[in-house]
């Protein structure tokens, strides 16, 4: 009998055991305490207590404290338990709450990934975030890291305290699901998980039955930033600047050791990301630090481009400048950088960790939607080797997984448009989209999926091409009135397709999502979720038995088969294979080919300041 006075058979002794090895730092003292004193109830009032009872509960008690320590608490809440169908899932660092989303799906928004980055821990490398003994209930998303305003050129919006990760699944008891990572776009610079509609899970996680997680990472200059006083005395990792790629594997490793509580299968882990999430899959692909923390890849619209520590030296040196001139601390540039030399390397470290993050981005101008130049992926020789992507070539690169590499056809008309350079009526605007996005696809697809596929200990590449939207040669499309020849199929626009969201850019989709290309172009988000979610589950993306084209592999060889074209007519799918492989030089060398001055010159002079 319990204490209590009823029957406890040891089923129950046992259950109360394991319940109390799960919970973790203060909640452990207090049930710890709690324990001991049910167990020494029966000895002490002499009362009809079971002994097994007893013995039980206090074995509980003593686990949890052998747990309560770091190594302890580590071994017990990794393993966990699996998923248990119910909202309210326990991580490594404490309980967090689901909420019902779209789609028949849980949601698990903002749970802390990492500390925040604030204070002494600004500039290093990401730490585990402190647990707690609550269940995080949050109904919001994080609102992302610092950047500026993506529409007000001069308004700066988020805080560093940012390190957050979403997740979503399926609303049903089934574990052991693919798990999908989505790392966001924005150069590096801006954006943050949620900040489009067409970043959120709800739809594959349901309709492809994986778990979703998407997440924040540093962004900028806190995410991007190295300066010699920065690095004196510290480790390779939090001297590296490489610290929004750091915040990635942070990610990473939260997904391996949580995402079996969420259903999803730490094994079976796609790391996907656009644009300058793209490159970051391409960076994480030779990170010794990422090594095994993903089973396949797919990059989208990425480039393999690195920048050098010294390209960030004088970055930051002209960071603290600035700073030092708004201070009055100096009159000119010259004296400011007078003034630093003078100080100790202590000295300047904490002068720059004192600033606020309002402070240390006005000294980047805003080029315009939310952009700055601010040098990334350094090649620091700890977090990215010194050779950078020249990993691919050598064939010395850690994370050898099956990869997804692709672009879209019209890359460049969305780029164009904010920096307002060339107009978009005439035959300049449509020459510079047309060799400026093949250049593009020429090395950040074709190139590396060529050099990746020569090493024999590579698993399967294969390649994309997104058309839909693209007018023909006779100027017909998909998209109504002129719509196709303005916009086409731009930067970020496969990502609804991939998702299988209809959505794009907020209200952009009411005027090119229609109802006239809704059959095709809703039968082209289905063919690519398939193909996707076969690739998630088993590295290889034509589903057995499908009806839909096979999607082979990029060969080498010449005339084989290089990628699949994804385009649909109004109403109907489009899918073709192409054969066609494109190189930098060769793009050059048509552009100079098929055009004639001054357009030649012209457009010439644009694709230059591409790389």
């Amino acid at each position: 009998m319990s204490p209590g006075g009823r029957r406890v058979d040891l089923a129950e002794c046992l259950f109360e055991v394991r319940m109390m090895v799960s919970v973790s730092g203060s909640r452990c003292a207090r049930a710890r305490r709690v324990l001991l004193s049910r167990a020494m109830a029966p000895l002490l009032h002499r009362t009809s207590g079971s002994r097994a009872f007893a013995l039980a509960v206090l074995a509980g008690a003593l686990l949890c404290q052998c747990a309560s320590g770091p190594a302890g608490q580590e071994a017990a809440l990794r393993g966990g338990t699996g998923w248990s169908g119910e909202p309210v899932v326990s991580t490594r660092f404490g309980a967090v709450r689901g909420f019902a989303d779209a789609d028949g799906t849980w949601v698990w928004k903002a749970i802390p990934y990492a500390r925040p980055p604030v204070g002494e821990l600004r500039w290093r490398a990401p730490q585990d975030p402190i647990p707690w003994s609550d269940i995080r209930s949050e109904r919001t998303f994080s609102a992302g890291c610092t950047q500026y305003d993506l529409l007000r050129k001069e308004s700066i919006r988020g805080s560093e305290d940012c390190l957050y990760l979403n997740v979503w699944r399926p609303r049903d008891g089934e574990s052991g699901l693919p798990v999908y990572v989505f790392i966001h776009g924005g150069g590096n610079e801006m954006g943050h998980a949620t900040q489009l509609r067409e970043y959120r899970g709800n739809r594959l996680a349901s309709r492809s039955r994986m778990v979703f997680v998407s997440f924040n990472f540093r962004l900028g200059p806190f995410g991007w930033f190295t300066h010699p006083a920065l690095r004196e005395g510290q480790s390779d990792l939090d001297a590296s600047g490489n610290y929004g790629l750091l915040d990635m594997i942070k990610a990473l490793e939260w997904v391996r050791d949580n995402i079996e509580a969420f259903g999803g299968d730490p094994q079976r882990v796609t790391l996907t990301g656009h644009s300058s999430g793209g490159m970051d899959v391409l960076a994480l692909l030779i990170a010794p630090g990422a090594r095994g923390l993903f089973q396949r890849a797919m990059a989208q619209s990425g480039v393999a481009r690195t920048s050098s520590v010294a390209e960030a030296d004088l970055m930051s040196r002209s960071v603290v400048e600035q700073l030092l001139v708004a201070d009055g601390a100096a009159q000119t540039r010259a004296q400011a950088d007078a003034a630093v030399k003078a100080m100790a390397s202590s000295e300047l470290s904490a002068y720059l960790r004192n600033k606020s993050d309002r402070e240390i981005l006005r000294t980047y101008a805003s080029t315009g939607m939310g952009a700055i130049a601010n040098p990334d992926v350094l090649n620091d020789g700890a977090v990215i080797p010194v050779e950078g992507f020249g990993a691919f070539a050598t064939g010395r690169y850690p994370s050898k997984v099956p990869i997804i590499l692709g672009g879209n056809l019209e890359e460049l008309k969305t780029i164009l448009v904010p920096s307002k350079a060339i107009p978009r009526q005439g035959e300049l605007y449509q020459a510079v989209v047309k060799y400026g996005s093949a250049r593009w696809r020429a090395f950040g697809v074709d190139e590396i999926a060529r050099k990746l596929a020569s090493h024999p200990d590579q698993p399967p590449v294969y390649a994309y091409r997104f058309d839909w939207g693209a007018p023909d040669e006779e100027g017909n499309g998909v998209m109504p009135g002129a719509w196709g020849k303005r916009l086409g199929a731009f930067h970020g626009l496969s990502i609804p397709f991939f998702l299988g969201h209809d959505t794009i850019f907020g209200v952009l989709q009411l005027v090119i999502f229609t109802g006239a290309n809704r059959p095709g172009r809703k039968a082209l988000s289905d063919a690519m979720m398939e193909y996707l979610a076969s690739f998630a589950r088993t590295g290889d993306p034509s589903p057995p038995g499908s009806t839909l084209p096979a999607w082979r592999p990029w060969s080498n060889e010449p005339g084989a088969m290089k990628a699949i074209v994804f385009d649909a007519r109004k109403e109907a799918l489009a899918l073709s294979i192409s054969t066609e492989e494109l190189t930098d030089a060769a793009v050059l060398k048509a552009a100079n080919t098929d055009l004639v001055e001054p357009l030649r010159g012209n457009v010439l002079r644009y694709l230059n300041k591409m790389k």
